[in-house]
């Protein structure tokens, strides 16, 4: 991590008054990584990105970025360009204006802005739109020329702000992943707020998960995903089924189930993703498999969130995901008897 890394931050505290909003935050970022702060409202994120642009001052710690202590330096001395979800675009100015803004600010050659304009501009993937005003463009096109203006200076750093927050489901599917083929493209290290798990572990390189002000786990989408340090990203971060259990002589028992589980004898929860109930056809001895009764089906396209109940689960009941196919092959409906079977080595146990 040191030859490449770019953004260190150490033990990044912020306080506003009584309340305190960042916790003693460590982070490193590589150069040319794309990372999210993934979290609920109210979490720290956009406080973290505000430290980093100098648009908030964190009352303790350091900001180092490229090798130099920016912990104090103004936000017109730092290297980056920012995106807001708001676009923040001057409805009095074209396109064009627009996105030459911070180059006019440098006193850049006339000739040299208007190239690097056309350049932005067909790179975000409106060519032509030069002479337009923010009001004749569509949200995800605003959007589109806000990040072209925030790359306009070639900063070292992107920082993006909910930039998708504003715009309709299509649009922000379209956008997120336009957004990660021209991060790539360029190459710019970029740091991105969102509160949309699904936008994080469709773009990030890696994702910083925060919770009341404090990193909850810092890894690789798959790893938030498939090994979560804590019952908050487990239960934060895509569906889970939660389960108390208990633990004894090396297997957690609920119901009449009985699964082998590593530690000490104790009260536990288990973790368990809706993906890792297998409804295939079960073979005959196979272990952990049990009856169930399906209670509820939730269409949602290709796939339905199945809830099924059994004698096995006692009061509990599980959320299944099962394909349309499936459930038509099976003539399954709300009532259908299902064989469904665990896997020990998919379910996380806190």
């Amino acid at each position: 991590m040191t030859e490449d890394l770019f953004l260190d931050l150490r033990h990044v505290r912020k306080e506003f008054g009584a309340f305190t909003a960042l916790r003693d935050i460590d982070l490193a970022i590589r150069k040319g990584e794309f990372v999210c702060f993934l979290g609920p409202s109210g979490c720290g994120k956009t406080t973290l990105l505000r430290i980093i642009a100098g648009l908030e001052v964190q009352t303790s710690g350091e900001v180092w970025q490229g090798g130099v202590d920016i912990s104090r330096l103004p936000p017109a001395q730092r290297d980056y360009g920012i995106v807001f979800q708001s676009y923040a675009l001057f409805p009095n100015l074209t396109v064009a204006d627009n996105v030459a803004y911070g180059l006019v600010n440098r006193k850049t050659p006339r000739a040299e802005i208007a190239r690097r304009v056309s350049e932005l501009v067909k790179l975000v993937g409106l060519p032509g739109s030069e002479g337009k005003y923010p009001a004749q463009l569509s949200g995800g096109q605003q959007q589109r020329i806000a990040l072209a203006r925030a790359l306009a200076t070639s900063p070292s750093l992107l920082l993006l702000d909910e930039p998708l927050s504003a715009l309709d489901a299509l649009e922000r599917v379209r956008l997120r992943q336009e957004i990660r083929a021209l991060q790539q493209k360029v190459g710019v290290t970029t740091i991105m707020v969102t509160h949309d798990q699904e936008e994080a572990l469709s773009v990030a390189d890696r994702i910083v998960v925060m919770n009341h002000g404090a990193i909850e786990q810092v890894g690789t989408p798959m790893e938030i995903y498939r090994e979560p340090a804590s019952p908050f990203v487990a239960d934060f971060v895509g569906k889970v089924n939660t389960i108390a259990v208990r633990v004894r002589s090396g297997a957690m028992h609920f119901g009449t189930l009985s699964l082998p589980c590593d530690g000490p004898d104790r009260d536990a929860r288990i973790y368990l993703r809706p993906e890792d109930v297998l409804a295939r056809p079960i073979n005959e001895g196979d272990a952990h498999v049990f009856d169930a009764r399906i209670e509820k089906i939730e269409f949602l396209g290709s796939y339905c969130h199945v809830k099924v109940a059994a004698p096995a689960l006692d009061a509990n009941t599980l959320t299944v995901y099962l394909s349309l196919n499936f459930l038509s092959e099976q003539s399954l409906e709300v009532g259908s008897p299902l064989k469904l079977k665990l896997l020990p080595e998919r379910i996380k146990v806190f």
